[in-house]
């Protein structure tokens, strides 16, 4: 008995260990991609809750973080891009999700929105270049 149980929490441990180093990567993916202002550097002081509920991370996601999760095939420059050319506004608050992030409010949340109209939002984004501002580098 204290041997499977041990076996079950080696094999536990292996299995959450991809999960836990994975995260990383993914936060820098996203500080880099969503042109993210980390405080003085410090990459840990850019909250995971555009995708997430949690400031730090894992499950539960919240609507973005869905979409995002839906649109995962193996990139998730390339996820997060399928979302934001998706225009949608997953949280519901009357904002596009890539006019969210690019006036750096989370797209999950419906407490957190621009201070600005949407119409004049969106004109600014359009001149600063659009969703284009968030491709994935080849």
């Amino acid at each position: 008995m204290k041997r499977t149980v041990i076996w079950l929490c080696a094999v536990g441990l292996a299995l959450s260990l991809p999960i836990a180093l994975g995260r990383p990567p993914y936060r820098l993916a996203a500080i880099a991609q969503l042109h993210l202002t980390p405080d003085q550097g410090d990459t840990r002081s850019v909250t995971c809750q555009f995708c997430h509920v949690n400031p730090g991370g894992g499950p539960p996601w919240n609507p973005f973080g869905e979409l995002v999760r839906s649109n995962f095939r193996g990139s998730i420059n390339q996820a997060l891009y399928d979302a934001l050319r998706a225009m949608k506004d997953s949280d519901g608050d009357g904002y596009l999700d890539v006019l969210e992030v690019f006036a750096g409010t989370w797209p999950g949340n419906p407490d957190s929105k621009p201070l600005v109209d949407p119409t004049f939002l969106k004109a600014n984004f359009e001149k600063a270049g659009g969703v284009d501002l968030y491709k994935p580098a080849q």
